[in-house]
């Protein structure tokens, strides 16, 4: 009967093509509101404390969200969008730096000793880091056209989180109201348990990557590392995604440190290392609210998974949506299947 159901569904895929044109416009405002929401309800909460009328609170929250977008456009956004611009510009002499670069390698004593039996491996190496920093530049050329387009997020998170940091908490016993009046008390748990779980992770992500970037920020200027906002930037989007997201968000920055000089790559390793350590084990423990109960190897698949189907967004998705559905799914199985097996038994 299921597998009736999947071939008729995929017969009638036309028919849900609204359904996911709507989702796909969507999925980005939709997030970021989340995103934001976990951050700023803290502070909601903490004005509440104070001011009696929440509308009030919420304003307030505006006015500082855009004083802080008017200082990020006026001060932060024109040399990020210079250094993408040149980034994209100036790939081909990137190229031609890092193939120079590769050649020295090659010339010195060690990597003669390391590589007398495969003559081929660096002009592989090379090429592979070539293909790389065209892959990067055709990313950032992306990202900088979703940028200069941003309306529809510029125009519906807001609305969106204005909602929900006004209605917090009214959404969710709404959602409880739907439910069958004799699952009611297991409703209201499961939406407890699941915004738990995503104001720890989401909050304590979001807080820790900001400082990340910072850290790297610091670091690559004081060495000299070209594009160091778009690069510490990038470092910031990446730690978002668990065990993966410190490798790829590092990739970027050694391969650009890589056309400079061997020693920009050991000092750039450097200064990623000593900032994940000290996010890790210095700022993570303080930010989130709770550990995140997920075994590793099911992170990793998750990441792999999401990453093949829905790209960079689906990496940063991919946690916070399983988290849901493994509180459903184990509550759903406590009151069904678990009390059938009971009965079975007895």
């Amino acid at each position: 009967m299921v597998l009736t159901i999947v071939y008729l569904l995929h017969k009638i895929s036309f028919v849900f093509n609204p359904l996911v044109t709507l989702v796909s416009i969507l999925i980005v405002p939709v997030s970021v509101s989340v995103f934001l929401y976990y951050l700023l309800r803290p502070v909601v909460h903490l004005l509440d404390r104070r001011i009696v009328n929440r509308v009030v609170s919420v304003l307030l929250i505006y006015l500082v969200i855009a004083l802080l977008l008017t200082l990020f456009f006026l001060v932060v956004w024109p040399p990020l969008r210079n250094q993408i611009q040149e980034f994209i510009e100036n790939v081909p002499s990137l190229i031609n730096g890092l193939t120079a670069q590769m050649n020295e390698i090659q010339k010195s004593k060690y990597f003669l000793m390391f590589n007398s039996g495969n003559p081929q491996l660096t002009s592989r190496i090379t090429e592979y880091l070539n293909q790389l920093l065209e892959t990067i530049s055709g990313y950032l050329s992306q990202i900088f056209s979703f940028l200069s387009g941003f309306m529809i997020v510029v125009g519906t998170a807001p609305i969106v989180l204005y909602y929900m940091l006004k209605e917090d908490g009214r959404m969710a016993n709404a959602l409880v109201r739907i439910i069958p009046s004799k699952y009611r008390k297991d409703g209201k748990q499961v939406t407890e348990e699941i915004d738990s779980a995503l104001s720890g992770f989401i909050a304590g992500r979001m807080i820790s990557s900001f400082l990340l970037g910072v850290l790297c920020f610091i670091g690559f200027v004081i060495i000299g590392l070209p594009y160091p906002l778009m690069l510490s930037i990038i470092c910031a989007v990446f730690n978002f995604i668990p065990y993966f997201g410190p490798l790829l968000g590092a990739i970027p920055c050694v391969i650009v440190a890589l056309t400079e000089s061997p020693g920009m790559v050991m000092w750039v390793i450097v200064i990623i290392f000593v900032s994940q350590q000290i996010e890790s084990n210095l700022i993570a423990p303080y930010v989130y609210g709770r550990t995140i109960n997920i075994h590793p190897l099911t992170t990793v698949v998750l990441i792999l998974i999401a990453g093949e189907v829905a790209g960079i967004l689906g990496m940063l998705l991919a946690i916070p949506l399983y988290m849901i559905v493994k509180v459903i799914v184990i509550r759903v199985y406590r009151i069904f299947l678990a009390g059938k097996v009971e009965e079975f038994v007895d």
